[in-house]
């Protein structure tokens, strides 16, 4: 399994990518590590968590894309109707934007660390921007 360590606020996660379903997504994400954000809560998606990326071009094509992700699904807009995004479902999650509905790549799963997932959330929720790293293990 090819995993990926990510550390956010005081949680420890192990995430699995989804190479065979999102393949220029994963290996687009792998130059950026390790990759060193702050996270803050979603506005308009439910229970999840995003990193802005604003007008970042990544070049990515919609592949593996959902608008409904399962919590520890992570997604990364590649940009359009929205600006482009990483988020981090915690919980019930329906992806938009001030736009509307979206859909976003699906190219990580947690995988270790599911049960810190919602108090990441709620941390975030209340007490705002937290730290994230994601580096190779």
């Amino acid at each position: 399994m090819d995993l990926i360590e990510i550390t956010a606020g005081p949680y420890a996660f192990k995430a699995k990518f989804e190479a065979e379903h999102a393949p220029k997504t994963v290996a687009t994400f792998r130059t950026l590590l390790p990759y060193r954000e702050r996270i803050i809560h979603v506005r308009w998606s439910g229970e999840g968590c995003w990193i802005p990326l604003g007008d970042l071009d990544l070049g990515l094509p919609f592949e593996n894309a959902t608008s409904y992700p399962a919590p520890g699904h992570l997604l990364l807009y590649p940009g359009g109707f929205s600006e482009t995004e990483i988020l981090l479902a915690y919980g019930g999650v329906r992806f938009a934007s001030k736009m509307g509905q979206l859909a976003g790549n699906h190219f990580l799963t947690v995988v270790e660390g599911n049960e810190n997932l919602l108090p990441l959330g709620r941390m975030v929720l209340w007490q705002g921007a937290q730290d994230i790293v994601f580096k190779a293990v």
